[in-house]
């Protein structure tokens, strides 16, 4: 019987779960999983879907903010959230979370966030469709990639490409990035949905910040309803021993406690 922890901090995760059946499935599986794993790791987790809830008052009861799906898009929400990371906060975001493109739904018109903090910019393609991918650790030394090996296969997922090259940025701590080995990477059925060389960074933090982007958090989906007519979810994110060491390892650094 696995012993419980005492919480030592607070983790409260933000999301909105409202469009794409995959990125849904991961909020859910999300807010089933870190519950059980700070049970073991000794932190509480609470979520909300109230966007409003990123102010001063609200954020200073938890010690670590997570996005799980998208970002906020009101200008006070925004400029709370740029506050509260510069006076020292802790983040962890995933997968869409980083998502901007000019036009769509999510356009970039939030500079201090997808230049600066993040320092990606734009979106630029994916990969198609959901697919496992090798990783590799490229910082050795830091905490988030303690006791990982040099490379390990990842959960299945729908992989970014970003408009800037993070290693041209001095700011930015590349964690992990995508191994040739995994070349040719994505099934199609489009031609540049599946990539074939490049340079991929999937894990990374800012120096300036405390904060950790992951850009896991697409599980595979049953779109073509191949085994039924639910939009089933074919793979999970959490389903990753050596993937989920990384998420912990990152809300312990970030929390500033150290695993035992």
């Amino acid at each position: 019987m696995t012993k419980e922890k005492k919480a030592r901090f607070k983790v409260i995760a933000f999301f909105t779960a409202k469009n794409d059946q995959a990125h849904i499935s991961f909020v859910h599986e999300a807010n089933e999983w870190f519950p059980k794993i700070g049970l073991k790791q000794g932190f509480s987790y609470d979520t909300t879907s109230n966007w409003n809830n990123l102010n001063p008052d609200f954020l200073s009861e938890y010690q670590v903010v997570l996005f799980l799906d998208t970002r906020p898009d009101n200008p006070q929400q925004r400029l709370n959230f740029e506050n509260y990371m510069k006076k020292g906060g802790a983040w962890m975001g995933f997968h869409f979370s980083a998502f901007a493109l000019t036009p769509s739904s999510y356009p970039q018109n939030w500079d201090w966030y997808h230049n600066e903090f993040l320092g990606s910019g734009n979106y630029g393609s994916n990969t198609w469709r959901p697919t496992s991918a090798i990783l590799r650790v490229v910082d050795k030394k830091h905490s988030v990639t303690r006791r990982l090996p040099h490379t390990f296969k990842a959960s299945p997922n729908e992989w970014y490409r970003w408009e800037n090259d993070l290693r041209l940025n001095p700011d930015i701590s590349i964690l992990l990035a995508i191994d040739s080995s995994s070349f040719p990477l994505g099934t199609g059925p489009k031609k540049h949905e599946i990539w074939q060389s490049g340079y991929y960074p999937v894990v990374w933090s800012n120096k300036k910040y405390k904060m950790v982007y992951v850009n896991m958090g697409h599980n595979d989906i049953d779109y073509e309803h191949k085994f039924d007519n639910t939009n089933k979810t074919l793979s999970y994110t959490f389903d990753n021993e050596v993937q989920n060491r990384m998420i912990i390892n990152s809300l312990l650094w970030l929390s500033g406690r150290k695993k035992k």
